[in-house]
């Protein structure tokens, strides 16, 4: 397969290139730490190495150095290449990875009878999280490792074990959509589209124009890898690290995704917009969208979609999303409130003092793409979410093995240990004067 080969080859200078990194200074401070970052969920604190993906405060995501914005018309399968590799895919390694995922789409039987096995009203990101565990009986990596392979091998197995679930994932996934939501029965796979256009039709969405695959490409780009710090794949490298299994290390990182602070808030984004139109009762005017947000920001409630944990712009894929509508749905209800708030509601957060983080986020504009499509299911947006985000978890893990990370262990300390070291300083610094 051209992409292990091109693994196999560069993996011994990325082994390399970290040895002497870590060489140039193995105790140089590269970060202080602030008891505002102790309490506050160690925020900023830089302390994780990931390659394959930077969020920087003025530019958002960059994949491999190359701006998102810039990827926005590349395959999924291509950008899963290049987090790998740092490269994009000629069309003869493209092809490569395509046929090799396509001959993985075999899911086992055992997966369907788990997902038929649950409860109807079992959330789909259980359902989905069900059938990812499950397939760890699959695991290539388990196998090896219990068969003794070194170390420094063992990025291989892991490689197989991604393979099979990236090639996997959208057709359960659907299946998932499908069967929840009383869509009828399971669609199968069509190999000869690429992986999301497959996708898109799995899940039965009604696509005469084909923009409906558009956006599921689009989507599953723009959401495939988001740095190492995030919940979902901070908790998915923190479970690989102690040597499990991409199954296991996925599982994890799920569902740290299915959290309302993490992979839920498309969802919730939608509900605020669907709920402002319906409070008003009416396409509401620009006046009107303005004071029902002035409103909410008076009695010190938030604006769903505006404000970041990292970013201090426009979160360009915020800005690949709205481009897209304009192309495809201009004269969308829900898509025009989308872009009204845009327009409004940073100058209001700015105007109250919130000028630090006032600029929308990526889920501001995504649930109002899929409402327009049909996909009006709420609960099923994180599953779609996860689909993409295996892309980086993955490509994340397989690095990870290749360079042999250590487990992750950072050291807790108790509050009263951290009063007496604060009482200490103080006491120090008066003793100064």
């Amino acid at each position: 397969m051209i992409l292990r080969d091109k693994l196999a080859e560069i993996i011994p200078g990325l082994r390399k290139e970290a040895a002497e990194v870590f060489g140039m200074g193995p105790n140089e401070v590269i970060n202080e730490v602030t008891t505002e970052q102790i309490f506050g969920g160690m925020r900023g604190i830089k302390s994780l190495i990931c390659d394959t993906s930077e969020v920087g405060l003025d530019t958002g995501l960059i994949i491999r150095g190359i701006p998102i914005l810039e990827l926005t018309d590349k395959l999924p399968e291509e950008i899963f290449y290049l987090l790998l590799t740092g490269e994009l895919p000629n069309d003869e390694a493209l092809e490569d990875l395509q046929w090799e995922l396509r001959r993985r789409g075999d899911v086992p039987f055992y997966v369907w009878n788990t997902i038929n096995a649950l409860p109807m009203e079992t959330h789909p990101m259980v359902m989905l999280n069900s059938a990812v565990l499950v397939m760890e009986n699959e695991s290539f990596f388990r196998k090896r490792y219990d068969e003794g392979m070194p170390k420094d091998m063992l990025w291989e197995p892991m490689l197989w074990d991604s393979l099979n679930l990236i090639a996997r994932i959208p057709i359960i996934a659907a299946y998932i959509y499908r069967r929840k939501f009383n869509k009828g029965p399971r669609i199968n796979p069509d190999f000869r589209l690429d992986w999301a256009a497959n996708y898109a039709r799995l899940l039965g969405v009604e696509d005469p124009d084909g923009s409906f695959a558009d956006l599921m490409r689009l989507y599953m780009v723009l959401h495939s890898d988001h740095e190492g710090g995030n919940v979902s794949a901070m908790a998915t490298q923190t479970i690989n690290s102690a040597l499990s299994d991409v199954y296991f290390s996925v599982s994890g990182g799920l569902n740290g995704l299915a959290g309302p602070l993490h992979g839920l808030a498309n969802q919730e984004c939608l509900r605020f917009i669907i709920k402002l139109r319906d409070d008003i009762g009416h396409t509401p005017s620009d006046n009107e969208v303005r004071d029902y947000c002035l409103n909410l920001l008076n009695n010190k409630r938030v604006i769903a979609g505006y404000g970041h944990a990292v970013l201090r712009v426009t979160d360009p894929r915020f800005t690949a999303f709205v481009e897209f509508g304009n192309k495809h749905m201009d004269d969308d209800e829900i898509f025009g409130i989308v872009k009204q708030l845009f327009n409004i509601v940073p100058k209001l957060l700015m105007e109250g003092g919130k000028a630090k983080d006032p600029w929308p986020n990526v889920d501001a504009a995504s649930g109002a793409l899929l409402f327009h499509y049909g996909m009006t299911e709420y609960d099923y947006y994180t599953v779609l979410f996860s689909v993409s985000r295996v892309l980086g978890l993955a490509a994340q893990l397989i690095l990870n093995r290749a360079l042999n990370r250590p487990i992750i262990r950072p050291k807790s300390v108790t509050t009263g240990w951290l009063k007496k070291q604060l009482a200490a300083k103080k006491k120090a610094a008066e003793e100064k004067k």
